[in-house]
């Protein structure tokens, strides 16, 4: 104990270096801590948005559908399915979903795309990006219901307007061509491209008809995870319960691999990035802790003279070390906190810059807010990292301390 309190007042000598360098490791705490959350809040919402475009978290789809997606590919008991997941722990929703390519035409235009069908008793804006971006018009409210959502710039290909009439035509479970009419209730503009120029949203049961589904058929159950980052290990849970060689659960990793590569590549360049700055400030400390060292060798020579060993003044120096680096962890808690609550609150809008435009990657669109978010586990992944990097690079001034020879030591003026 008395170590400790001789290392506490050697810290405070020099006040002034001893600030200087706990604002160090404390903006150490702040970059990682922005670089962090900006991370897992933008990473975040892109896997967010990604799941309400159709598949969810995790999917429940028929073998060999994610391979080779066809209607002919269908599940069956998706009622039954779909009740028993959305009670299972960690789950928000559980939507049954048919989902398929398609030809929209009007008299004068024909362009290809995607539909997803949904039963609106079990959709919401949260969960479903169309329902969410819809600008005008409105969604069938039962699954029984006529009508067709249709993309802002789909509707403009084709010259349609609330209330035309839009003819579809895909395949069936038999692999014929079949073609239907639906009247136009809603638009929706998301600020994907791809999505607004060619998808379109029908009522359940209209679509069941139409390719010769049976009622409690659906391709796929989406099922929405109230923590997205648990995707995986839910996915293990359910393969294991939900054991049925026709069914296939598959993560979002695995039904989106292009935005979990591009997540995956952004993620490693942070960390490379947070890597960088980690060293910059780590010769920051250790230039602080030698310099120390250096300052106080006839002292050091004193000590080691009248008995202590140099093995209990390498300790004293790291118990020095220790203190500044919790000196730093509460200086960066406090330059912290502000920032993080001011990000979590408000954010930073760049929405003024893009102007009409949108930003997307992998067809996923990119919030123009930015913000941040940190779980528990990554407060501690970062103190701890911090705090062990502070550690580290009080060890060579430490060991230097204990090297150097009495004698030698106090001839030094």
């Amino acid at each position: 104990m008395q170590m400790w309190n001789i290392a506490w007042r050697n810290v405070w000598r020099r006040r002034r270096r001893t600030l200087i360098t706990g604002f160090s490791i404390g903006f150490g705490v702040l970059l990682a801590a922005i670089f962090t959350g900006m991370a897992i809040y933008m990473y975040g919402n892109m896997i967010n948005a990604s799941a309400a475009t159709g598949f969810g978290h995790v999917t429940f789809e028929p073998i060999g559908y994610s391979k080779a997606p066809a209607l002919d590919k269908r599940l069956s008991r998706v009622d039954t399915l779909r009740e028993q997941i959305v009670h299972e722990n960690g789950v928000d929703a559980a939507m049954e979903r048919i989902m398929g390519q398609a030809m929209f035409a009007t008299a004068s235009k024909t362009v290809g795309g995607m539909f997803l069908a949904i039963n609106p008793q079990h959709e919401s804006a949260e969960y479903n990006l169309l329902i969410r971006s819809l600008v005008e018009g409105k969604v069938f409210s039962d699954k029984n219901a006529g009508g067709v959502v249709i993309g802002k710039r789909l509707a403009e290909k084709l010259n349609l307007r609330i209330g035309k009439k839009l003819v579809y035509t895909t395949t069936d479970v038999n692999g014929e061509i079949v073609s239907e009419i639906a009247r136009v209730s809603g638009l929706f503009v998301t600020g994907v491209d791809e999505i607004d120029g060619g998808m379109a949203l029908f009522p359940l049961r209209q679509i069941q008809h139409v390719l010769g589904y049976h009622a409690d058929e659906a391709t796929l159950i989406a099922v929405m995870l109230r923590q997205q980052r648990h995707a995986e290990s839910s996915r293990d849970v359910f393969r294991q319960k939900y054991h049925d060689p026709s069914i296939e659960i598959l993560s979002w990793q695995q039904t989106q691999p292009d935005l979990a590569g591009m997540i995956t590549i952004d993620a490693a360049s942070n960390y490379v990035m947070q890597f960088l700055i980690a060293l910059l400030i780590a010769a920051g400390i250790l230039n602080t802790m030698l310099m120390s060292v250096l300052e106080r060798t006839r002292e050091f020579g004193v000590m080691l003279a009248i008995g202590l060993s140099p093995k209990r003044l390498f300790w004293l120096v790291m118990a020095e070390s220790y203190w500044m680096a919790l000196i730093g962890l509460v200086i960066g808690i406090v330059i912290t906190s502000p920032f993080y609550w001011y990000f979590d609150v408000y954010g930073l809008d760049f929405s003024s810059l893009l102007g009409d435009e949108s930003y997307t990657v992998s067809n996923v669109l990119i919030d123009p807010v930015i913000r941040m978010k940190l779980h528990v586990i990554h407060v501690i992944a970062i103190l701890s990292a911090v705090f062990g990097l502070a550690l580290l690079s009080g060890i060579y001034p430490a060991w230097r301390a204990g090297r150097v020879p009495p004698v030698e030591s106090l001839r030094t003026i």
